[in-house]
C-alpha cells in the first residue's frame, strides 16, 4: 500500500469513525496566513483564552508513528538530518480548566526529513527509502509549568499527497492518551523555504496545499502554526494545542 492510498482510506476504515463528530465540530473555514514585513506569519491563536478554547481535531496517527516513544526523551531530534533549522515551541492547554496550562504532559512529535522520508520505516511501497534502523526527527518532552515543550529540529519536507505537517501525540502524566493531532504550516513560509533552501529541499514547492490535504481539508484553523524567522537564521514555530486534560 502506498502513502496516498493509506490517506484515502478515510476515518471509518482506520477505526476512527467515532471521532468524526468531534472533528467536524471543530471545523472552521480555511485560514490563510497573514504575513508582515517582519517575516512573521500568523497562524492559530487557539487556546489563548477561555473564549477561544477549542479542543484540537483528532487526526490519524499513521502511517509512520514512533514505535517506542518513551525511548526518545530528547529535545534535539535532528540526528544526522540536514535542513533549515526549526525550533518548535508547543504549549499544551487544558480545556477542562478554561485553557490553563497542562503541566506534566508527555508530548511526542515526529515528522519527515527534507526529502519526505520518515525514520523507523521504509523498504516498502509506502516508503522506498529504508530507514528502519534509525530514529531521526522523533522525540518526547514533558510539558513544564507553563504547558510548554520545545524541540530543536529542521523544517519538514513534504511527500506526495500531503501538505507540510508535524505529527503530535499527547499523553497525561499517567500515560493516558489525550490526543493525536497534526500541526499545519503556513503556505507562504513553506514556499519560501522550498524555493530558497534548494540545497536541502530538492523537490520544489509542495504538491498539496492545506486546503486540498486529506487531513486538513475539513478545516485547519486550530492547527495552523505561527512561524517567525527566515531561511538563513532558521524559524521558530509557536503553537497551542488544546486537549481534554
Amino acid at each position: 500500500m502506498e502513502r496516498k492510498e493509506f490517506l484515502k482510506m478515510g476515518l471509518s476504515s482506520l477505526g476512527l469513525l467515532t471521532i468524526a463528530p468531534m472533528i467536524m465540530s471543530c471545523k472552521e473555514s480555511s485560514v490563510e496566513p497573514t504575513t508582515t514585513t517582519s517575516g512573521t506569519t500568523t497562524g492559530s491563536t487557539n487556546g489563548s483564552s477561555a473564549t477561544d478554547c477549542i479542543v484540537n481535531p483528532t487526526e490519524t496517527i499513521g502511517p509512520f508513528p514512533t514505535k517506542s516513544p518513551a525511548d526518545y526523551v530528547i529535545k534535539n531530534i535532528k540526528s544526522d538530518r540536514v535542513g533549515v533549522n526549526l525550533t518548535a515551541n508547543i504549549t499544551i492547554k487544558n480545556k477542562n480548566t478554561g485553557c490553563g496550562a497542562l503541566a506534566g504532559a508527555m508530548v511526542d512529535i515526529w515528522h519527515c526529513d527534507a526529502d519526505g522520508n520518515y525514520s523507523e520505516y521504509g523498504g516498502t511501497n509506502m516508503q522506498t527509502a529504508n530507514y528502519q534502523s534509525v530514529h531521526f526527527l522523533r522525540g518526547r518532552q514533558i510539558s513544564d509549568s507553563n504547558g510548554l515543550v520545545s524541540f530543536a529540529t529542521i523544517f519538514p519536507g513534504w511527500y506526495g499527497g500531503r501538505a507540510v505537517h508535524i505529527h503530535v501525540h499527547i499523553y497525561n502524566a499517567s500515560g493516558k492518551s489525550l490526543l493525536v493531532t497534526q500541526i499545519a504550516f503556513p503556505a507562504a513560509v513553506c514556499d519560501t523555504v522550498f524555493t530558497t533552501a534548494t540545497s536541502f529541499y530538492k523537490k520544489g514547492k509542495a504538491d498539496t496545499t492545506n486546503e486540498r490535504d486529506n487531513v486538513f481539508s475539513d478545516g485547519f484553523a486550530t492547527q495552523l502554526a505561527t512561524l517567525t524567522g527566515d531561511v538563513t537564521n532558521g524559524y521558530t514555530l509557536t503553537h497551542n494545542i488544546v486537549v481534554n486534560g
